[in-house]
């Protein structure tokens, strides 16, 4: 088994994933850069590399049985268990998202690898998880899914447009952090959902007000909580996050 503490982050070859990694690695950890694209995972682990990281390649489609289970034999075999894990990978789908215009295809897509996906990748890495003396799952959710600030007032809402895919994908994957909070109970895995913020990637065509580097701030402070910390819970910078 090795020595370093081991992460994989699942959409970690650019963006926010990309500045995940970077922070877990800058704590002297082995970070497992997943992603689908090979050109932009090997450039991304180069890169990482280069700033001293101990980074290695992970290929993962979240939405592929056969990709996840590959990756977790990798991982398996490199290291022989896993300390963290962040469920990053996302997408927004297709637009129009107004109810009455949405297609139902987009939804089906937008949950198979925003919520399902987590599902698939996190139950394949268990078994390494449950090896680690410091267990620790973060699912990088957004304040959109939050029900209580989509139902505030006008003036209250700061929760992006009305998405019916995506906004519900994360209300969803909310929701899902709860239940496996519930099933781990009494074991040492902590699990929680972050949100970084109205960050600029090309999930958002770069109209995010924060740097990834900010909303990897979170997953980087849950990845490395301490044993007494909070489970099942959802966070931002600020702190709680109302459901």
């Amino acid at each position: 088994m090795s020595e370093r503490t081991i992460a994989l982050v699942t959409g970690a070859n650019k963006g926010i994933g990309y500045e995940i990694a970077a922070g877990l690695g800058a704590l002297g950890w082995s970070v497992g850069v997943g992603a689908r694209n090979d050109q932009r995972r090997k450039a991304a682990v180069e890169r990482l590399r280069a700033a001293g990281v101990d980074a290695f390649g992970v290929p993962l489609d979240v939405t592929d049985d056969a990709s996840v289970n590959a990756a977790a034999r990798l991982i398996e075999e490199r290291a022989g268990r896993l300390d963290a894990l962040v469920n990053n990978s996302a997408i927004t789908g297709d637009w129009p998202q107004e109810p009455t215009r949405v297609d139902p295809a987009t939804i089906r897509t937008v949950v198979e690898t925003n919520v399902i996906g987590v599902i698939r990748v996190t139950n394949a890495m268990l078994p390494m998880l449950r090896r680690s003396a410091s267990p620790r799952i973060v699912n990088m959710s957004s304040s959109v899914g939050s029900l209580t600030r989509q139902s505030g007032t006008a003036g209250e809402q700061t929760t992006g447009p009305v998405a019916v895919a995506y906004a519900p994908s994360k209300t969803f994957l909310n929701a899902v952090t709860l239940q496996y909070a519930r099933e781990l109970s009494g074991t040492n895995i902590l699990i929680n959902a972050g949100c970084p913020g109205y960050v600029a990637t090309d999930l958002n065509g770069f109209r995010g007000v924060r740097t990834p580097e900010q909303g990897a701030a979170i997953a980087i402070k849950l990845a490395t909580l301490p044993d007494d910390g909070p489970n099942g819970k959802f966070f931002e910078d600020a702190g709680v996050v109302p459901w």
